[in-house]
């Protein structure tokens, strides 16, 4: 029985997780710990209430992970549920093996977020969540699979490797493009086709991310290949319009 939830960072994707959660699970008392707000024992705990939650969700930077769950660690209750929400999978999966010893734990990635979320404005039907890795027994598994899946998500099973791999070449890649649009100062127009509406659609929802985009690269072991590929094929295309 999960009454209690542990939020582990505030930022956008910390705010978008408590926003569902109040939607989806009313019941349930949502506890955020957060650096940057007071505790007020209603929505913002500290650390180790948060952190004796049944289940307990880390939200921090990729880059502070590691630091971020030893210290969730220290106060967990046995029976918590580290649930690991983290763009790379390889990376943070491994520090659930490390760590986690007899504490559970689900290493996911929903693959979407707050802007997606507005978007779409509040249809979840056929979001995507992807599980790479758990240390829960398979019926607790199972049941929270079958919660998630009638709300209208979609599990995705699918090792860790083949997840940063495939996210490399996709969200990283949109990441980079997005990036590299905006360094260049190219804006919308009067006369936009949709084709150039929907680039824009992309870059205006990475415009935020400088600092995940950043550490993705750093932490994904296939994002320097992907974007070699892009750069030469960019040098290409060039030459042959010349």
């Amino acid at each position: 029985m999960i009454n209690t939830v542990g939020i582990i960072g505030y930022g956008n994707f910390g705010m978008f997780l408590y926003e569902l959660g109040q939607r989806f699970f009313p019941e349930i008392e949502f506890r955020v710990y957060s650096r940057r707000s007071d505790v007020d024992n209603s929505k913002f705990f500290d650390l180790k209430t948060a952190a004796q939650s049944d289940v307990v969700i880390l939200c921090g930077s990729i880059k502070e992970y590691e630091e971020q769950m030893i210290s969730v660690l220290e106060h967990a209750l046995p029976q918590s549920i580290l649930i690991d929400v983290a763009t790379v999978k390889k990376h943070t999966s491994e520090l659930c093996n490390k760590h986690c010893n007899e504490q559970r734990f689900i290493s996911t990635h929903p693959m979407f977020g707050p802007v997606s979320y507005k978007k779409h404005k509040g249809d979840i039907e056929g979001f995507r969540i992807v599980v790479t890795d758990y240390s829960l027994k398979n019926d607790t598994y199972q049941m929270l699979k079958k919660q998630f899946a009638a709300f209208g998500f979609h599990i995705i099973e699918m090792t860790a490797d083949e997840h940063d791999k495939n996210l490399a070449e996709t969200l990283f890649l949109t990441h980079y493009i997005g990036q590299s649009i905006l360094e260049a100062e190219f804006m919308r127009t009067e006369i936009d086709t949709l084709s150039f509406q929907f680039l824009m659609d992309a870059v205006e929802s990475v415009k935020g991310d400088k600092d995940l985009f950043a550490d993705v690269y750093n932490y994904n072991p296939y994002c320097k290949a992907v974007a070699e590929r892009l750069h030469l094929a960019q040098d290409l295309i060039y030459e042959q319009l010349q």
